[in-house]
């Protein structure tokens, strides 16, 4: 029997920033570029993501980067962090790759470096990965998602067509949050003023009259929220599998480590519990 060819280690991408940009004041732009893009491209999936890699505090790595060699030589508390964050705008013949990144002053780990990166700094990042786009065939289409499916909202909102019937809600704090896409179709902006992650978001797709034909959703956010928005199109709804990309990007409580951990099993768990419920053909 042949041999399996050997697993070709993945090597990260290396950018500079090149400027930044504060779009509100708990949004963040950041643009990267330079000659280490060369090899980087993205399809067209509007739900593009990459995954950012940061080093702990006074931890040097050596060059090359290495990231195999990184995990095998440095006690695993010195090995670089990730951070997923979906990609805003991948520009091919200028090589700029724009990221978002919501700012809630010195917490977490991304959005401060965000808030104080400055052009010419080097970043390292994985990806891309993505497999959402909205599909042209259906006969309209729902977008839903709080401040961390912003920049995949505007991405897919900015592919549609002209004409194309869509839906979009976007849950921020407040008007201050709302941001302007170059898009014919018209955002409905859910303003929380205090009350909890999602809320606004659940009550706003539950009472959508929705159009007759086929629909194509996107629904990502706060996992709580997610949960209860899926169980409405999936069970309530009877909306096939195929036509829904709905997920966790994040989860009340939890940072991404913790998050990415037990993404999966939670995911299962709901599909598992929510499927039991769904009309069978």
């Amino acid at each position: 029997m042949a041999e399996r060819p050997a697993r070709q280690p993945r090597r990260p991408h290396v950018a500079q920033v090149v400027r930044t940009e504060r779009l509100t004041p708990h949004m963040q732009r950041v643009v990267l570029g330079g000659e280490g893009l060369v090899e980087f491209s993205a399809g067209t999936c509007t739900d593009h993501y990459v995954k950012l890699l940061f080093g702990p505090p006074g931890v040097s790595y050596p060059e090359p980067f290495d990231l195999e060699r990184i995990r095998s030589e440095f006690p695993r508390e010195q090995w670089p962090v990730t951070r997923t964050y979906t990609v805003r705008a991948w520009d091919p013949q200028r090589r700029e790759l724009t990221l978002d990144f919501v700012i809630h002053g010195d917490e977490g780990l991304a959005g401060p470096w965000a808030a104080r990166v400055q052009p010419g700094e080097t970043v390292r990042f994985m990806g891309p990965g993505g497999g959402y786009a909205p599909d042209a065939t259906a006969d309209w289409h729902l977008l839903a998602g709080d401040e961390s499916a912003l920049p995949a909202i505007a991405a897919a909102l900015e592919s549609l067509p002209s004409g194309a019937v869509a839906h979009a809600f976007i849950e921020v704090e407040g008007p201050d949050e709302e941001q302007r896409f170059d898009s014919p179709v018209k955002v409905t902006w859910l303003h929380r003023a205090g009350r909890p992650v999602g809320e606004k978001l659940v009550e706003a797709v539950s009472t959508l009259k929705f159009p007759k034909g086929r629909l194509h959703a996107f629904v990502h956010g706060e996992a709580a929220a997610v949960k209860e928005l899926r169980r409405r199109l999936r069970v309530d709804l009877a909306i096939p599998r195929e036509d829904l990309s709905i997920s966790g990007y994040w989860r009340l409580g939890h940072d991404e480590e913790g998050w990415q951990a037990s993404k999966r099993d939670w995911h299962a768990g709901v599909e598992a519990e929510q499927e039991g419920q769904a009309p069978t053909a």
